[in-house]
């Protein structure tokens, strides 16, 4: 779109016709085929997360996270109960349908109704849910459920060091929007923050995509992906990085 001129002859954006702030996003259960997000509850969910995380020894999950890691069950129960009643972040517990057990948490943040803006994060899935269709669905219920809802845009934010999480996001979609330099301190630690998104108009592209890869043609009989996500996502990029 072409941004519109003023009477002064400025450039002032392309108008915005009939916009109304959006809902916020409710804390509700969202469902795949895969896997469900549920709001995060200590009670439903700590012990299978505790119990998922442990899996991953060194504790990698936790080097880019302002918390972390947990040394008991009773100190991470004690963290759900603080952040799952939140508003902003609004936690979900990832359940695969598989096990019935919650495997990873996902939040939206930076919830601003006003102008249509949200960001997923706070993201950390066990080695039961790393590299799975459970993970690509997670992902997707939530871009799904933000668009629904008519936010114009969807973020990804991640330390810059992070490059797993940055091939994350290009792969869901997510187009690079640069790099905020000494943007926080984490863990007494220097972060530049890396910054992605997807706007409302590349949404029904996208939703394609993720369709098309979630679908049961797109797996072999050994569960193996026919087509790799990227190759349908790609086309959808403006900028990588």
């Amino acid at each position: 779109m072409h941004p519109d001129k003023n009477s002064l002859g400025q450039l002032i954006g392309f108008s915005v016709t009939g916009w109304k702030p959006t809902a916020r996003p409710a804390h509700k259960l969202l469902t795949g085929r895969f896997c469900s997000l549920e709001p995060l509850n200590t009670a439903r969910h700590a012990a299978d997360l505790y119990a998922a995380n442990a899996l991953d020894a060194e504790g990698r999950n936790w080097t880019y996270l302002p918390y972390g890691p947990f040394d008991s069950l009773s100190s991470y129960s004690n963290w759900v109960d603080q952040f799952s009643a939140t508003s902003d972040p609004l936690f979900f517990a990832i359940v695969s349908h598989a096990t019935g057990k919650a495997v990873g948490v996902a939040s939206f943040l930076r919830i601003d109704p006003a102008n249509g803006s949200i960001e997923v994060g706070h993201l950390n899935f066990s080695p039961l849910m790393q590299r799975t269709a459970v993970a690509t669905e997670a992902m997707h219920l939530m871009m799904k459920e933000a668009f629904a809802l008519g936010y114009r845009r969807y973020e990804w934010k991640c330390n810059a060091l992070n490059l797993p999480s940055r091939q994350a996001a290009q792969r869901l979609g997510l187009s690079f929007e640069g790099i905020f330099r000494q943007a926080a301190v984490v863990k007494g630690h220097n972060r530049d923050t890396a910054w992605y998104a997807a706007i409302d108009k590349e949404w029904p592209a996208l939703n394609e995509a993720f369709q098309t890869w979630l679908s049961p043609e797109n797996f072999d009989d050994a569960g193996e992906q026919r087509v790799a996500l990227p190759k349908l996502t790609e086309s959808i990029l403006v900028s990588r990085g």
